[in-house]
């Protein structure tokens, strides 16, 4: 029988979702392109190297990005005269750790700590010319510096010198002497002036944990060129003058933090109070000459999970408790694995005017997420949007001269063949809606936790009802997630627990789900040795509770490995399992697609052949789904960003699906592509995750994909719901 095949609508649906189209609508931030930072490391070096984007700022005409990289002990420079595609200049190695940058004009300042250790800081504020990216002038700044703030009229530079303590000696606790400082360079006709540099000490300043070490972390300076400085480990802020003289200083204070879950438990569960948690600022940012606004990453005692704006004098404007990390649960981006550390750790921060329009932007380090916020008319900030960023966003430049956002994003986790670092763009246009998120679980009855979805089913009767399954991440809480595909972003509507017994079902790695024709759903279970996890495959009823499990018979399981069942579909009355990699029994390249058949209790399986394998890594199958006359299997490589070669959707014609005894040999089936998913995932213009792990077609025809995102484990936390469109005959 013929094929079906994607129809040319589909494609432009799923690039309609994920494309930053402008179009007449409200004005959002778009992702417009992803500049992986080892574009700059020069020619003839390890492309493995690992590299860092830590600050980032923007030349006078918005037209260059300057970068830190620490690693490298280097700063980068990036071409946007073209924004959506950012081009590579290079890198200028230093003598040190470049910590942070800040642009004036064409003139690059650059604080660069040269410290042998601890007990004897150093560090210089470097002056490089962008035009030749050559050093040109060096200034001694007597200690380690942290964070360079520019004044708005180019008349000084500030430096935080934080000379940073030792987390090893004494369990990190203060004092540890040297003291740090505030490094005060003048500027004149574009040049630093060291001989005129004042050192702000910020010593013996009441309230604060150790008045005798007050270790700065982060400046900003106001049009009025007044200097906000943090003190994180201290939980405090003070405001200078530009020569120096302390104005104000207070405590950051502490929240009640409601609704939070503070437990690393293979778990997302909401429902924790934490009471007086010391806020701790990392990134301060002016709003105007009356307000500092404060990120509250924490340090050795605090993390309050959100961010605060203060008055000068330390009153607190308006304080944003668990919302924004609510806001970040809502679209997938929890780090569960931080729940008993600081949750999503807002790390940095910026704040500028998009023409009429006032914007703070505050980035979450665990989370990699973007939280928009513009200021209201009473001075309040309202969450506008949340914007998908690298791996450990930290530092942050707008150009609104040319209506663009940059984060820099610090992580690079190449030595696991994972994400890289990379500097990221947006632009701000009129659009109907924002690119992401595609899918979220705001406006569910309760706050719904979710991530790393593992794979996903259709209603058989309803048009735009899914369902999908989380993975092992998810341990202590393994969960089926109801999904509403017909608004968009798609909404997660219910979490059904998977039970044994009344409780939350144990050693489960959900990866399939199809509906069982009975108003409930079969579950695969991707079993793992080394972890005591069984291949198995579950029936499970409405509510999630476990009716039967059925294991691998003894001729599969002989030759299992770590790779087991990724997908499961009905078809005919049969159970059919995807088998994600060769097992021990099976020729190099090729898989197995399993049968179960519930009425008899027997076992057969097919042979499916895999593409090759690319350089460096694997290919696999993650995904299948029965419709029409064909099977659609996801099959990918297990390569991330530039090095992705293979993500596709395959099919397998049913009446070629004949499986044969497990005691003889297995017939090999024949494949033809169906749909290449690569470009569809280059039009989220970030970086392309290796892991497409889900595929349903609905009721009405309509085909979905789902990346999974580990939990945000060694992941930016990007969740991809796309809507691939409908499909038609041949």
């Amino acid at each position: 029988m013929p094929l079906p095949k994607l129809s040319a609508a589909g494609l432009v649906s799923a690039a309609a979702l994920t494309a930053a189209a402008p179009a007449v609508g409200a004005p959002f931030f778009d992702r417009i392109a992803a500049f992986p930072v080892a574009r700059n490391l020069p020619e003839g070096a390890d492309p493995a190297t690992v590299t860092s984007a830590e600050i980032v700022a923007a030349s006078g005409d918005g037209m260059t990005l300057v970068y830190s990289d620490s690693p490298n002990r280097a700063i980068g420079f990036v071409d946007i005269a073209d924004p959506a595609a950012p081009a590579p200049l290079g890198a200028l190695v230093f003598d040190g750790e470049p910590t942070s940058v800040a642009i004036l004009d064409a003139t690059v300042f650059v604080g660069v700590n040269t410290s042998p250790s601890f007990t004897e800081p150093s560090g210089r504020l470097a002056t490089v010319d962008l035009a030749t990216r050559a050093e040109t002038a060096s200034c001694d700044l007597g200690g380690q510096p942290d964070s360079v703030a520019l004044a708005p009229d180019g008349g000084f530079v500030a430096v935080a010198i934080e000379n940073e303590r030792d987390e090893d000696l004494n369990d990190g606790a203060l004092p540890q002497l040297p003291a740090g400082y505030v490094a005060i360079i003048p500027i004149a006709d574009g040049a630093a002036d060291c001989a005129g540099m004042v050192k702000a000490h910020l010593t013996g300043l009441a309230g604060i944990t150790a008045a005798e070490d007050p270790e700065p972390e982060f400046v900003d300076v106001n049009a009025n060129g007044e200097i906000a400085v943090t003190l994180q480990e201290n939980n405090a802020v003070a405001i200078l003058d530009r020569a120096g003289k302390v104005l104000s200083h207070f405590s950051a204070g502490t929240v009640d933090l409601e609704g939070v879950d503070a437990a690393e438990d293979g778990a997302l569960r909401f429902a924790e109070t934490l009471t007086g948690v010391p806020r701790e600022p990392d990134a301060v940012q002016w709003i105007g000459t009356d307000r500092v606004a404060g990120a509250n990453e924490g340090d050795w005692r605090g993390g309050s999970r959100g961010f605060t704006i203060f008055d000068r004098d330390g009153g607190v404007v308006y304080e944003s408790g668990p919302s924004f990390e609510h806001a970040i649960v809502e679209i997938g981006h929890y780090p569960e694995g931080r729940s008993d550390a600081k949750g999503v750790e807002p790390e940095g921060m910026e704040f500028a005017r998009f023409g009429d329009e006032e914007y703070l932007f505050v980035l979450s380090e665990r989370g990699s997420i973007v939280g928009v916020y513009r200021i209201g008319e009473d001075g309040a900030p309202v969450l506008a949007q949340l914007l998908p960023s690298g791996v450990s966003p930290e530092g942050a430049i707008a150009i609104p001269d040319r209506n663009l956002l940059v984060t820099a994003n610090e992580a690079d986790l190449v030595e696991d063949g994972l994400a890289r670092s990379h500097v990221m763009i947006y632009e701000l246009a009129e659009r109907e809606a924002p690119a992401y998120p595609t899918l979220t679980s705001a406006g569910a009855d309760a706050l719904i936790g979710w991530g790393a979805l593992s794979g996903l089913a259709a209603d058989p009767e309803a048009p735009g009802r899914l369902f999908a399954v989380s993975d092992s991440v998810y341990s202590a809480q393994p969960r089926i997630f109801e999904i509403d595909a017909t608004q968009t972003p798609a909404r997660i509507v219910r979490a059904i627990d998977v039970t044994r017994d009344g409780r939350p079902a144990q050693k489960l790695d959900l990866e399939g789900i199809a509906a069982d024709g009975a108003g409930g759903f079969w579950l695969a279970s991707e079993g793992r040795h080394d972890r005591l996890l069984p291949h198995a495959l579950l029936r499970v009823d409405a509510e999630g509770a476990i009716a039967e499990e059925i294991a691998l018979p003894q001729e599969l399981a002989a030759g299992a490995t770590r790779f087991g069942a990724e997908g499961v579909a009905v078809v005919d009355g049969r159970v059919w399992l995807a088998i994600q990699r060769e097992w021990a029994d099976d020729p190099k390249g090729e898989t197995k697609l399993i049968a179960y058949d519930p009425a008899e209790a027997t076992w057969g399986a097919v042979r499916y052949p895999l593409d090759p394998a690319p350089e460096g890594g694997w290919v696999g199958l993650s995904e299948i789904a029965a419709h029409g006359g064909s099977l659609y299997v996801v099959e990918r490589d297990n390569l991330i960003g530039e090095a992705a070669r293979v993500k596709q959707i395959t099919r397998v014609a049913l009446d070629a699906l004949a499986p044969a005894p497990l005691d003889g040999p297995l017939p090999v089936v024949e494949k033809a592509l169906a749909l290449d998913l690569l470009p569809i995932l280059a039009a989220g213009k970030g970086y392309t995750p290796d892991k497409v792990e889900g595929f349903a077609i609905d009721a009405a025809g309509a085909a979905f994909v789902v990346t999974d995102n580990d939990g945000v484990d060694d992941s930016s936390g990007e969740t991809w719901f796309l809507n691939l469109g409908p499909f038609e005959a041949m």
